[in-house]
């Protein structure tokens, strides 16, 4: 049995679907790929596919994994094509290895994040920020399907930092500031997810953007603790490659600073 793990995105309004409609998608490219795909035992088999931390309804993401499990060998690189021609625009497979290394889901430690904040000038922000660095804990509240829950959001964060402001708007009369937050969060048992920074932002400073923020995951990966870098989590199956067999190149290190190299 052949196991390959791919890389997808959620881009556009397709960032609006949920993990369930990915998924009922994703089975439908299976098919009409024609993929040889393994399937369970029992009475109802299912495609064996494996995911790994996808991210909430409502945020974009460049750096989403699954695993799938093949009945016969395919090339990695044609699969990705095959695939990614069946599926929806915005829902894209990027990035394809052959498993060779086990742990893909141990693997993702960490997660960069994109926060752009609509009606929000960047020294506003940059004061949030520093609010919240500087804060000892950030206790939040969400609601969970036992009920609210109350946690640390400022414990996961690596970093957090203002990276740009732009102006939305097509001339110099009527635009609005949009500042944009860089985000590096540990995958914590409660995870803490980029709402929870931003009702932290809201508890420490009072930043309440005038719009729903729009959040998009930039890379997700192993976290080098030192540099704060989340890097490429398929890294290890394609180094893992025999000598003369290559594929398709994957996401490059991002950090809180800087724009990870699109695939």
């Amino acid at each position: 049995m052949q196991r390959i793990r791919l890389r997808y995105t959620k881009r556009g309004r397709l960032r609006f679907t949920s993990h369930r409609d990915f998924q009922r998608a994703f089975e439908r490219a299976l098919r009409r790929a024609e993929v040889p795909m393994a399937y369970s035992a029992g009475f109802t088999p299912h495609p064996k596919v494996s995911y790994a931390n996808a991210a909430p309804t409502g945020t974009g993401s460049e750096a989403e994994f699954l695993e799938i499990a093949l009945t016969q060998p395919r090339d990695p690189r044609e699969l990705r094509d095959l695939l990614d021609a069946s599926l929806p625009a915005g829902l894209d497979v990027v990035d394809a290895v052959e498993a060779r290394v086990p742990g893909l889901a141990e693997r993702l430690t960490a997660s960069v994040w994109e926060l752009r904040l609509d009606g929000v000038a960047e020294g506003t922000a940059q004061r949030a920020v520093a609010a919240f660095l500087a804060a000892e804990s950030v206790e939040v509240e969400r609601r969970t399907k036992n009920g609210m829950r109350t946690f640390d959001a400022r414990a996961a964060v690596v970093d957090l930092r203002v990276v740009a402001e732009s102006r939305q708007g097509g001339g110099s009369a009527g635009t609005a500031p949009c500042a944009i937050l860089r985000l590096v969060v540990r995958h914590a048992t409660p995870a803490v997810r980029p709402d929870d920074v931003l009702s932290g932002l809201r508890a420490v400073a009072d930043l309440a953007p005038p719009v729903p923020a729009a959040v998009t995951r930039l890379a997700q990966g192993p976290l080098d603790e030192e540099s704060g870098t989340v890097t490429d989590p398929l890294a290890p199956d394609r180094e893992a490659e025999p000598a003369g067999r290559t594929t398709a190149p994957g996401t490059a290190a991002a950090t809180a600073g800087g724009d990870p190299v699109p695939a």
